[in-house]
C-alpha cells in the first residue's frame, strides 16, 4: 500500500542541532531527538548547564529520542581501558535517557576504515552489545547508526547476530551515500529494512557530511523516505538537517506529513 499524505506525522522526529527545531516541534506535533550529549563531556562537569539547555528545548515536547556521545567511542576497540571508557560512556547515556524518560537511543557504530578488520569489528561488537544489554531495560532500544560503513551489511550482522529485539539499526542516509561503495542508496536502504529501527534524514552532495536540508542535495530524498516508511512502519525517522523548518515544509509540499 502507498503512504498516504500525513502517515509520517506521528513517527517524525527534529534534532536539536537545528536552531529552530524545539519550536517547529512543538508547532506540529513533531519529537525531538537530544543532541546535546553528542560530546561526552558534557554529561560530566557542565552538566547542569546542558541539561538545563536540553530540557528548554523540550519543554512541551512529549516524543523523545537522545543521541548518545560518540567522539572516540568505539564497542570493538582493541585496548581493554578504551573499550571500559565506551561502556562507561554508553551507561552514562543510558541513565541520563531515562532522566528524561526517552526509551530509544541512537548510538554510533564506531568502525574506523583501515584501523578494524570487518569480520574483527562485527566479531568484537556483538561480544560488545550483548555483554552491554544483559541488564538494560525490556522497553530499551539502542538504534545502531552507520557512519563510515561502505556497504549495510557489518551492521546488519552486528544486530542479526546479537539478536535481540532491544539493539536495532539507524540508517543515516547523509553518511551511507558518502561512504557507499558498488551498492546504491536505494539498495541499502531496502537491505537494512529488515532490523530497521530509525533513520537519519539530511542530504548533501555525495562528497562531504553536510547534514543539508532534504532538497538540497544528490540523493533522491522521496524515493528513500518512502522506501523507509511504506518498509518498515515500526521505524522512526529524525530530520538531522541544520535548518529545520525548510525540510518540513519541503515533507509537507511532498504529501509526507499534514
Amino acid at each position: 500500500m502507498a503512504i498516504q499524505t500525513g502517515d509520517l506525522q506521528g513517527r517524525l522526529y527534529l534534532s536539536t542541532l537545528a536552531d529552530d527545531a524545539p519550536k517547529t516541534a512543538r508547532e506540529n506535533g513533531f519529537g525531538l531527538e537530544i543532541a546535546e550529549f553528542c560530546t561526552a563531556s558534557n554529561m560530566d562537569a557542565d552538566f547542569a548547564l546542558w541539561d538545563g539547555v536540553a530540557r528548554e528545548k523540550i519543554s512541551g515536547v512529549d516524543r523523545l529520542v537522545l543521541h548518545a556521545p560518540f567522539n572516540e567511542l568505539c564497542p570493538s576497540a582493541i585496548d581493554p581501558l578504551v573499550l571500559d571508557v565506551a561502556k562507561r560512556r554508553y551507561e552514562q547515556a543510558v541513565k541520563l535517557a531515562g532522566s528524561y524518560g526517552i526509551n530509544r537511543i541512537v548510538v554510533h557504530s564506531g568502525y574506523i576504515p583501515l584501523v578494524y578488520f570487518k569480520e574483527y569489528f562485527v566479531e568484537r561488537s556483538v561480544t560488545f552489545w550483548r555483554d552491554f544489554l544483559k541488564d538494560k531495560p525490556s522497553d530499551l532500544c539502542l538504534v545502531l547508526e552507520n557512519v563510515l560503513e561502505d556497504s549495510p551489511q557489518q551492521l546488519i550482522d552486528i544486530v542479526r547476530l546479537v539478536d535481540d529485539k532491544r539493539l536495532r539499526l539507524c540508517i543515516d542516509v547523509g553518511h551511507a551515500n558518502i561512504m557507499r561503495r558498488d551498492i546504491t542508496l536505494e539498495a541499502w536502504t531496502q537491505a537494512v529494512l529488515p532490523y530497521l529501527g530509525h533513520a537519519h534524514l539530511h542530504n548533501n552532495a555525495g562528497t562531504w557530511d553536510d547534514h543539508a536540508g532534504l532538497d538540497d542535495g544528490v540523493i533522491d530524498m522521496e524515493t528513500i523516505i518512502r522506501i523507509i516508511a511504506e518498509g518498515q512502519k515500526d521505524a522512526t525517522l529524525t530530520l538531522e538537517t541544520r535548518e529545520a523548518e525548510p525540510s518540513v515544509a519541503w515533507l509537507r509540499e511532498k504529501g509526507f506529513i499534514q
